[in-house]
């Protein structure tokens, strides 16, 4: 998304992940903080069955007893002082149900919510200001600028905390609420409030269509360095290109950048580790234990034997984990930056009636080396940190300690 001159600086356990399949293949995560962002997704189908007047037990074979369900309606309907929408009512009862399954990434997404999520997927969004945005203690704050863009132009920082858009508080608002507020159609303004150490900061911010490739590469004093934003459907080809171009350089090294990279599909994240990979396993899924797929890549190494280090930070999940794992457990590529943020299971995106989405967890993804990195994450080989005064100072100490070690 930035160029590895201007990585960004991410704030310890960013907002949850999410990662998806398709049917027969694994995806990576979606970051729900995305602002611009592009991946895509396929839904697969569920049937479910109500019986309202049933007095048969709670669980009877696959069928789910919510005669309580309609009970309660019926209740609330009788006495409720005010106007009712069915439609939120029902939306509401089909989000608890699927929480209380107890799974951070089991979730359920109604209509609007599966289109702005699609629409984010596929980078069709509309207008935007070209920042990334994740919670840091229930507060939105900003965590990458892509450069180039309306925000980066207005002197919208990195590590600025959004307490107002439009003059509305962002105070007790979802991630999703204060995104949803800033973006909008292209050549309309947005108004940002800023708290910046200490001082509130006012930032008119003209909306555009954002510039955002999955992947791009520059050569810096005979090293390459790639940065991949995402794995979507563009990203395999786009990676590829640039090692060419690597290779027809002659570079003596490469810099794989995955900071801030919250993953994609795990097909792109194969075609990416293929790159310095030939046939060899790239991640493997368990489900109850046992190993239901595993993911190898080509026979096309492009850059097999070239030196590498993948930069990684708190913010690189999911597909990115993959790839960062499967380099290093093959001995491809050693890790400098921080601790990964940790999502190893893999959700299943089904379409639900009336444009909804259920996205449910089926499975746990491991490493070659039979590693789940739930909740701990991947550990560089070499730890370096980057502040949000190094990043708007425009300093990259992990950049430089990947270029050093290559050197």
């Amino acid at each position: 998304m930035s160029n590895q001159h201007d990585a960004p600086y991410v704030s310890p356990r960013r907002a949850p992940q999410i990662e998806q399949r398709k049917r027969g293949l694994g995806l990576g995560t979606f970051m729900t903080c995305l602002i611009v962002g592009g991946l895509a997704f396929a839904a697969g189908a569920l049937s479910v069955r109500l019986y309202p007047g049933s007095t048969s037990p709670l669980f009877q074979g696959d069928t789910l007893d919510l005669s309580s369900v309609q009970t309660t309606y019926n209740k609330l309907r009788g006495s409720f002082d005010g106007k009712l929408d069915t439609q939120e009512l029902v939306e509401g009862a089909n989000r608890g149900l699927v929480e209380a399954a107890g799974d951070q990434y089991t979730v359920f997404l109604n209509a609007k919510d599966s289109e702005e999520f699609n629409n984010s997927l596929t980078g069709n969004i509309g207008g935007g200001i070209g920042v990334e945005v994740g919670m840091r203690s229930g507060v939105p704050v900003v965590e990458r600028l892509l450069q180039d863009n309306p925000a980066e132009k207005a002197g919208v920082m990195v590590g600025d905390a959004i307490i107002e858009v439009n003059g509305e508080s962002t105070e007790k608002k979802s991630l999703n609420d204060v995104v949803g507020k800033i973006r909008g159609e292209a050549g309309t303004t947005v108004k940002l409030t800023l708290a910046r150490g200490g001082e509130r900061v006012e930032a008119s911010v003209t909306r555009q269509q954002v510039n955002n490739p999955s992947a791009y590469g520059t050569i810096k004093d005979g090293v390459g360095v790639l940065t991949v934003s995402r794995f979507d459907d563009s990203t395999g080809s786009l990676a590829r290109k640039v090692a060419r171009d690597f290779k027809d350089a002659g570079v003596t090294g490469v810099v794989l950048d995955l900071r801030g990279n919250g993953g994609g599909y795990v097909t792109a994240a194969k075609e990416v580790a293929g790159i310095w990979l030939n046939d060899k396993v790239v991640v493997s899924e368990r489900k109850g234990g046992k190993t239901v797929e595993e993911l190898r890549t080509g026979s096309d190494a492009i850059l097999g034997g070239v030196k590498t280090v993948v930069l990684v930070n708190q913010s690189s999940a999911s597909a990115s984990e993959i790839v960062a794992g499967a380099l290093r457990d093959h001995k491809a590529a050693s890790l400098v930056g921080e601790t990964t943020f940790g999502k190893g299971s893999v959700q299943q995106l089904i379409q639900l009636p009336n444009d909804a989405t259920l996205k449910v967890t089926v499975a746990r993804w491991y490493t070659p080396n039979g590693l789940n990195i739930s909740e701990k994450g991947i550990t560089p080989d070499v730890s370096v940190k980057r502040t949000a005064e190094d990043a708007n100072a425009g300093r990259d100490p992990q950049l430089d300690a990947a270029l050093s070690k290559l050197r």
